[in-house]
């Protein structure tokens, strides 16, 4: 059976972070025992951006959010995820 290196303690998250970027973490784990974790519940940080569009290209996008009944906003999202995926096949 291989012997693994002790994980050392850190300070703080960067220390910890700075440790990881250079280590090989296949001589502190065994990979091939390791599950896969699942976190179901987390949301995917957002952040706020401006952009600008063509007042009518808004007012289109609102009209249609508004015939779904979702924030227009969401919309927008919708569109470009759909347009990253389809740029990606």
């Amino acid at each position: 059976m291989r012997k693994f290196k002790k994980i050392p303690s850190f300070k703080n998250e960067d220390e910890e972070r700075d440790f990881w970027a250079i280590a090989d973490s296949s001589e502190y784990f065994d990979w091939n025992t390791a599950e896969v974790a699942l976190f179901p519940n987390l949301k995917p940080t957002t952040r706020s951006i401006s952009i600008r569009i063509p007042v009518y290209l808004l007012d289109r996008v609102k009209e249609k959010a508004n015939e779904i009944n979702i924030p227009y906003q969401s919309l927008i999202k919708q569109y470009i995820k759909r347009g990253i995926m389809s740029s990606l096949s």
